[in-house]
């Protein structure tokens, strides 16, 4: 039988294995549970510890029907309001096996403070709700622009399924530290967001 070796040592000259645990392994940092909420915010722990930040959305519910979920960047003051522009495109499939893919030109934003879209028409039955992943790059940085992506799934109120693929750059020097989820009107009735950080 063959000797198995390691690092090309023998089996009995191994002091130490390297690390079994890979770079880059998301940590949850925060969760936030939505209950009649006007908004949910994070607003602490996006600093220069970790190079990306992912927020995993699940299951948000408006407590209108017909709304816009959207996001929105602090830079270091009390408001979020930073300056950005993004693009928007979508595809959709109708329950009457209507279909369509399309640049959202009403969805995008160029140099505004305004919130973001990151779906429009959000329903508000009982079984329609909005999941998606949103990535913030190098929020820290003081050097470059804040890039962000997003892409989502939700039921549309007119009984669609719609996949939104948003993404931009907050344009400021100063580093982001915070975001905020908001409906474009009444509250966010239930749903869960998760903060992950993720070393590069």
């Amino acid at each position: 039988m063959a000797l198995i070796k390691h690092g090309n040592n023998a089996l009995s000259s191994v002091t130490a294995f390297p690390s079994a645990v890979p770079t880059g392994k998301p940590v949850l940092l925060s969760t936030v549970t939505a209950s009649s909420s006007s908004s949910i915010e994070f607003t602490s722990e996006i600093d220069s510890t970790y190079d990306v930040y992912h927020f995993k959305i699940v299951n948000i519910h408006p407590a209108t029907n017909d709304v816009n979920f959207q996001i929105n960047f602090r830079d270091g003051g009390s408001n979020f309001d930073a300056t950005k522009t993004t693009t928007f495109f979508q595809s959709l499939h109708t329950e009457v096996d209507g279909t369509g893919l399309s640049y959202s030109t009403p969805n995008d934003l160029a140099q505004s403070t305004g919130n973001q879209n990151l779906c429009e028409g959000l329903g508000g039955d009982a079984d329609e709700s909005f999941c998606g992943d949103v990535y913030l790059f190098n929020p820290s940085s003081t050097t470059f622009v804040k890039h962000f992506i997003s892409t989502n799934q939700f039921y549309q109120q007119s009984n669609q399924s719609r996949n939104t693929f948003v993404a931009g750059y907050c344009n400021v020097t100063a580093a982001i530290d915070g975001v905020k989820f908001v409906m474009s009107s009444g509250n966010i009735e239930v749903g869960t967001i998760k903060m992950y950080g993720i070393s590069a």
